[in-house]
């Protein structure tokens, strides 16, 4: 989440900085060189609304936490080279998960959109499994549970929060 806010804040920094550029050089009447940075400065404030947006959704997630863990790893369902081993926390909420500064959104978006759509936990992993009609994702973690009422308690809130009933095995 803190390379989210870091690129939003340079991108709040660059966007008025290139539009006192455009009225200097406007005044100045260098109009080739104001029109270069009035494009900088559109294609600024469109990154600074892009960032503050996915700002918004990291802050949901980090704020609505069911389970944090030091790291997980992502993998395309159907395209086995393709793994993406993460070092940061992660973070799994009732409107997403947190990896890093990569943000996986679901149930937002109604029938079609991304869904969780199966839970599985064991002694040592969870597995999240989630996606839409043209992409499915995995999920997978050391959960650093170890009593089995913690795991239930995980699963509940899952259930309560998502919809999604977990898979218990090995407990």
């Amino acid at each position: 989440m803190e390379l989210i806010r870091k690129r939003r804040n340079g991108y709040a920094l660059l966007f008025p900085a290139s539009i006192c550029l455009v009225v200097w050089l406007g005044v100045k009447f260098m109009f080739k060189a104001a029109f270069v940075f009035g494009t900088i400065s559109a294609i600024s404030l469109f990154l600074l609304v892009r960032q503050h947006l996915l700002l918004r959704d990291a802050r949901l997630i980090w704020e609505n936490p069911i389970l944090v863990v030091p790291s997980a790893s992502l993998s395309v369902v159907g395209v086995p080279q393709k793994e993406d081993r993460s070092k940061s926390e992660t973070v799994v909420s009732t409107f997403g998960m947190l990896i890093g500064s990569k943000i996986y959104r679901w149930g937002l978006d109604g029938v079609h959109g991304v869904r969780l759509d199966t839970v599985e936990i064991d002694r040592e992993r969870m597995y999240l499994t989630f996606g839409d009609a043209a992409q499915i994702m995995r999920v997978d973690f050391l959960h650093g549970l170890n009593r089995k009422q913690t795991v239930l308690d995980v699963a509940q809130k899952l259930l309560h929060e998502t919809g999604v009933r977990a898979d218990i095995t090995g407990w």
